[in-house]
């Protein structure tokens, strides 16, 4: 901490500080707080993803032997677009899916095996989970980012700026309080060598 100066204005400026930090701390203790649940709740949701991923990879495991007959299945289907959006968590703009649109053409029957059908669907749905656990694992980044600095501005308040004009108050007090009392000591001798002289006048 700084040397700080004892005077009136130097108290003042102070508790102003105090007062500020003391009023924007629990802000502060909010946002990361609600930084923390979106956190979790992001996590939660790419889990679920990876899981519902992993499912359906697993579900294929029966069929699998029928794609050793190689099948041109992106000619059938093309992820036209994608709608995305994007939302506020606690002053952090977050990226988000609203959900995708796909052009398909009609596999010819009669040069297809039935199957192909069930595997386009199947590759749209995984290109949808992989894109939504992108977007989660983007939105994860931020948050955490973000998570981080407001960590960091909590702990300053806490454990320097509030601190440190707690301090500087008790000093510029002791210190103000100091010149009062010598102050009066002066003002006491004074008075007294005043009327020493009146009493040898």
């Amino acid at each position: 901490m700084s040397r700080v100066r004892a005077s009136k204005s130097e108290l003042k400026r102070q508790r102003d500080a105090l007062a500020r930090f003391e009023r924007y701390l629990p802000t502060l203790r909010l946002k990361q707080q609600q930084l923390q649940l979106e956190l979790r709740r992001v996590e939660v949701a790419i889990h679920e993803v990876g899981e519902e991923e992993t499912e359906l990879l697993r579900g294929l495991g029966s069929w699998i032997d029928l794609w050793a007959e190689p099948q041109p299945l992106l000619a059938f289907v093309t992820l036209a677009e994608v709608h995305e959006g994007e939302t506020s968590v606690a002053g952090v703009t977050l990226p988000t899916v609203e959900g995708f649109r796909w052009q398909r053409r009609m596999p010819p029957p009669d040069r297809t095996p039935p199957w192909v059908d069930e595997a386009v669907e199947l590759l749209e749905r995984l290109t949808e989970l992989r894109w939504r656990r992108q977007v989660l694992a983007e939105q994860r980044s931020r948050l955490a980012d973000e998570l981080r600095l407001t960590s960091q501005r909590v702990n300053l308040f806490e454990k320097v700026k509030i601190p440190e004009a707690q301090e500087a108050l008790r000093i510029i007090r002791i210190a103000l309080g100091d010149q009062q009392a010598a102050e009066v000591v002066r003002a006491k001798i004074a008075k007294a060598k005043s009327l020493e002289r009146e009493r040898t006048a």
